[in-house]
């Protein structure tokens, strides 16, 4: 499956006129500590992907690493109650693997929510797919190609 997954990926950030930013790390890049080591960058340079439920519609929030992100806020960015959402929802919903949800490639798209401490960050890597590879970008480009909304979500 996760070849397909990072394949998805590759396709949408091509599609959406991105380079091919991907990048395979064997360590393992399912945590956002692991990735940012793996790249050699500031955990909160990782856009970690955290899945709610709010219905049947998944609610993805790209988040900074460093941050633990608040449902109530999540909640209140999206104008409808979220709950968390187990490994096997996600999988289904998204067509990914817990520690390789990517903000793009969805099988549905997904209610997103751009972390706004990401915004002051460049780059930053995202999950592309699986847990051992991500892709470089910059917030700009991440809220261009997902049409994100930009919210306060940290704890």
């Amino acid at each position: 499956m996760s070849g397909s997954s990072v394949e998805r990926v590759r396709a949408a950030l091509l599609a959406a006129g991105h380079p091919d930013t991907i990048t395979a790390f064997p360590e393992g890049t399912r945590s956002a500590a692991e990735a940012a080591a793996a790249v050699g960058c500031d955990v909160a340079q990782i856009a970690k992907s955290i899945v709610f439920r709010a219905g049947g519609r998944a609610v993805l929030v790209i988040a900074s690493g460093a941050n633990r992100v608040d449902m109530v806020k999540v909640a209140a960015a999206i104008g409808q109650p979220v709950k968390r959402a187990d490994g096997a929802w996600v999988r289904d919903a998204t067509g990914f693997a817990i520690g390789g949800v990517s903000p793009l490639g969805h099988l549905s798209p997904p209610v997103l929510l751009l972390d706004a401490d990401l915004m002051a960050l460049d780059p930053v890597w995202a999950a592309a797919g699986s847990p051992m590879h991500v892709f470089r970008t910059t917030p700009a480009e991440l809220l261009r190609m997902t049409g994100a909304t930009v919210a306060e979500v940290r704890e």
